[in-house]
């Protein structure tokens, strides 16, 4: 990562910066490339710069135009090449410069991606900024795998919980989370299974309540892992799955079908072949 932020200092100083520039917050979805808003896709083939996040896929980044300067800031677990100080200042930087950013992020900017953190620190620089929503990975990874997070039949509210709090683990409060009507998704909660296991029982809901455990949700390798919750520590153990990884618990898994997402992986197949 920091051999592409060595040429910045050349960048940081154009001729022609008698005006800054703008920065557009963008998100770029769950990874499947044809998720991408058309705004998203116009907006990454003319940027000067790209600043992008780990969960950004191959796919969706091969989409930006090839004369842009793509920056990999991406955060993985026990490694931050750049703390989110640094990523706000250098967005602030590279406007000021007057370049043209895109900011882009995994799913939406404004949904456990810190979109409005950097927002504030850029309005706080009088650097314009714009935000483009994207699909978050709940409902993309819910979508390709034939879960609807909401059912008249069990599921009235929805509730997305990040694993990832300011202390480092997810807030798991009680009264928020005991209603068995409620759909529960949590973002990067793998490392937590066995305390969110535990604490949601421990409040209310049952063993058997039914677990998705959705691994690269939309991408080509996607694998979804149907547990319970009692059952979500040991499946997680034995069956290791990486991130980006998605939970989704709730009596809406239950409508998980295997025969339907066999048929999504084989119009995958399809259309590699159309493409050769």
């Amino acid at each position: 990562m920091m051999d592409a932020i060595n040429p910045l200092d050349k960048l940081l100083a154009p001729d022609n910066a008698s005006s800054p520039g703008k920065v557009w917050l963008v998100g770029a979805g769950p990874g499947d490339v044809d998720l991408l808003t058309v705004k998203a896709l116009r907006l990454l083939q003319r940027a000067d710069v790209v600043v992008y996040d780990r969960l950004v896929s191959e796919a969706v980044m091969a989409e930006v135009a090839s004369s842009a300067l793509c920056i990999d800031v991406g955060k993985q677990p026990g490694h931050h090449g750049l703390k989110q100080a640094q990523i706000n200042q250098l967005l602030v930087d590279l406007a000021a410069s007057g370049r043209n950013v895109v900011r882009l992020k995994g799913g939406d900017p404004f949904i456990f991606g810190r979109g409005g953190e950097e927002m504030v620190s850029l309005q706080q620089a009088n650097i314009v900024c714009e935000v483009v929503p994207g699909i978050t990975a709940a409902v993309g990874c819910a979508a390709a795998s034939g879960i609807p997070l909401t059912h008249r039949d069990c599921a009235q509210s929805l509730r997305f919980i990040t694993g990832h709090g300011r202390s480092g683990e997810p807030q798991l409060d009680a009264a928020a989370l005991t209603a068995t009507n409620q759909t529960l998704v949590f973002y990067m909660g793998l490392s937590w299974s066995s305390v969110i296991s535990a604490r949601l029982q421990e409040y209310g809901r049952r063993e058997a309540t039914p677990v998705a455990i959705i691994e690269n949700g939309t991408r080509q390798n996607q694998r979804v892992l149907i547990t319970t919750l009692a059952g979500l520590p040991e499946t997680v153990d034995q069956q290791k799955p990486v991130s980006p990884s998605l939970l989704i618990v709730g009596d809406v898994v239950r409508y998980y079908r295997t025969d339907l997402i066999a048929a999504h992986e084989g119009e995958l197949a399809l259309s590699d072949i159309a493409a050769h």
